[in-house]
């Protein structure tokens, strides 16, 4: 089964610095049937203006990715980290038992970026915090592990504490790719940008597709397009 839910229908939400689509009840958006779906809580699709962004907050017991489609992001956190967050790299913050950051558009020109919340799978653990860069070249006709379990061996993938992964593709028009889900497992899909057809079922830029009961996902590329895919659990606790 498959889901879409079309660019439009996300909750948009504007100020004078900041456009973004919020795919779940997120902040002044509180909708009880838009939870989340299944661990992943929060999938926000931000474009921050130069120079702005978001102050210092606090965050607990999640894994917070952030994936930077364009632009630069500076992080800092009450820990003393700090860095800059470059076009096709990753971050992976654990809050765990409570750490407060800030994020800044770094660059002079819009910032474009996901920010997803992944539940954690226990309550407590250490903050910390890893980045890791990929290339165009690397994700080009195929699914790329940007995110994967804690554990799991996948090239650079950096680690996050949930049974989840993360893929992110560039695919040339016409060019497909596959995904096999395990047994109960579901999928979350979007379209970063271009258009594509998943199992038959034809996507745009800012699409996204809740998917459920498909052991096999096909992906074609209608024409040049951007992707993220999330592999997830079936089954899960919010409690544990």
């Amino acid at each position: 089964m498959i889901k879409l839910v079309r660019q439009n229908e996300h909750f948009h939400h504007k100020e004078d610095w900041l456009s973004t689509y919020w795919h779940f009840s997120f902040d002044t958006y509180h909708d009880p049937a838009n939870m989340g779906f299944g661990p992943l809580r929060v999938f926000n699709d931000d474009v921050i203006d130069a120079g702005k962004g978001f102050g210092f907050h606090p965050h607990r017991d999640m894994e917070i990715i952030t994936y930077v489609i364009d632009g630069e992001l500076e992080h800092r956190d009450d820990m003393g980290g700090q860095g800059i967050i470059h076009a096709g790299e990753v971050q992976r913050m654990t809050a765990g038992k409570g750490i407060v950051h800030s994020e800044r558009n770094h660059s002079d020109r819009p910032l474009r970026l996901l920010q997803m919340w992944i539940f954690a799978d226990r309550r407590g653990l250490e903050p910390s915090w890893e980045q890791q860069r990929f290339t165009e070249q690397e994700r080009r006709d195929r699914l790329l592990p940007i995110v994967v379990a804690e554990g799991a061996s996948s090239g650079n993938a950096v680690h996050i504490h949930q049974d989840a992964s993360m893929y992110v593709s560039s695919l040339g028009a016409g060019r497909q790719v596959e995904h096999a889900l395990g047994g109960g497992r579901k999928a979350y899909l979007f379209v970063i940008d271009g258009s594509v057809t998943v199992n038959g079922q034809k996507m745009q830029k800012q699409d996204a597709a809740r998917i459920e009961d498909e052991s096999r996902l096909a992906i074609q590329a209608d024409k040049n397009s951007e992707l993220i895919l999330i592999d997830l659990p079936g089954k899960f606790d919010v409690n544990n």
